[in-house]
């Protein structure tokens, strides 16, 4: 149960971090477009973390079921 754990304290954190490099990348949109790039690429890369994460979980969260 600690390493599930862990993993959903990671998952909030990584989300957290992606919801503010989207708010981010908004706000440059009009000024900079292309800190506004950089800012969605990173934010894309951590969702795609989150989503190893969130499939991970799902793995154990079966696992510990059967």
């Amino acid at each position: 149960m600690e390493y599930t754990q862990k993993i959903i304290d990671n998952h909030n954190l990584l989300l957290a971090r992606y919801k503010s490099l989207i708010e981010q990348a908004y706000n440059f949109r009009q000024t900079d477009s292309a800190l506004s790039d950089i800012s969605e690429f990173k934010a894309i890369k951590l969702l795609h973390k989150i989503n190893k994460l969130k499939y991970l979980n799902r793995d154990l969260s079966l696992a510990l079921q059967n």
